[in-house]
């Protein structure tokens, strides 16, 4: 039986929504906050390095996105070696207290893969110091288990290039992961459409984050909704346990007592 209470759980803190949705690339703070709300997602990531803290006549995110009613992640996008990741989630740390947070560096600007190496040794000083790391990495069951060793309370892997829409491009490698590791799974970067949040739940992920499939359609409210709708169909179909597949056809009528 399928438990009613399927919370979606991140280092002792229970959600209800699987869904996580990055705050960038929309036109306004208000488009972005509609769109977040018809999600449901009650986690939303933010580019510390991107943040106004500045020019104090500017809107800011939290004008629109309570951090009293939603969770803030705090990530490192943007940051391409150690030193700028750590130096980003410190700062964060310290201005809001943020310790739950998502580490992510990449390797270049043209593909914006993540640099393992930089990635698994920042993972292994973050966790000593304290925080509460979940992992953009790459699709690498191997390098999944590594992080989860280091301390990593989740892992990330990306479904194809950040941005890209192309959806997931490795599904044996998902599944391979998912069985390796004991704690949460959520694909990040390259969700297209609903259907491929579908997908990455039916293949056991514990959740996806999506940004630029919601945030560049071309009613980005509407796209939440359908991505909410999207995870939790997925979801239920993986906990419902697929049919096994057939070369041969099955009637679905009975056999017996046909006239």
């Amino acid at each position: 039986m399928i438990d009613k209470k399927d919370y979606f759980k991140i280092s002792n803190k229970k959600f209800s929504s699987r869904l996580i949705v990055g705050t960038g690339k929309y036109k306004d703070f208000e488009e972005c906050a509609k769109a977040v709300k018809a999600s449901g997602a009650e986690i939303v990531t933010v580019a510390v390095r991107r943040v106004n803290i500045s020019d104090k006549k500017k809107p800011i995110l939290m004008d629109y996105l309570n951090p009293k009613n939603i969770t803030y992640l705090p990530n490192t996008a943007g940051c391409f070696n150690s030193d700028d990741a750590l130096r980003t989630l410190r700062l964060a740390r310290d201005i809001g207290g943020w310790k739950l947070v998502k580490l992510e560096i990449l390797g270049d600007k043209k593909t914006l893969l993540p640099d393992m190496i930089e990635t698994l040794k920042s993972t292994e000083i973050l966790t000593k110091e304290g925080f509460q790391v979940m992992v953009y990495c790459n699709d690498d069951p191997l390098i999944a288990k590594r992080l989860e060793d280091v301390g990593a309370v989740a892992v990330m892997p990306l479904a194809a290039p950040i941005g890209s829409g192309l959806g997931i491009q490795n599904k044996i490698n998902i599944k391979i992961i998912k069985q390796n590791i004991k704690i949460p799974l959520l694909i990040d970067a390259g969700i297209g459409q609903a259907s491929d949040a579908a997908i990455a739940m039916e293949l056991g992920c514990d959740g996806v984050l999506i940004n630029t499939a919601i945030a560049k359609s071309k009613y980005p409210v509407e796209m939440a909704k359908a991505m909410k709708y999207a995870v939790i169909a997925g979801r239920k179909s993986y906990l419902s346990g697929r049919m096994s597949k057939s070369f041969f056809g099955d009637p679905s009528s009975p056999k017996k007592g046909i006239i």
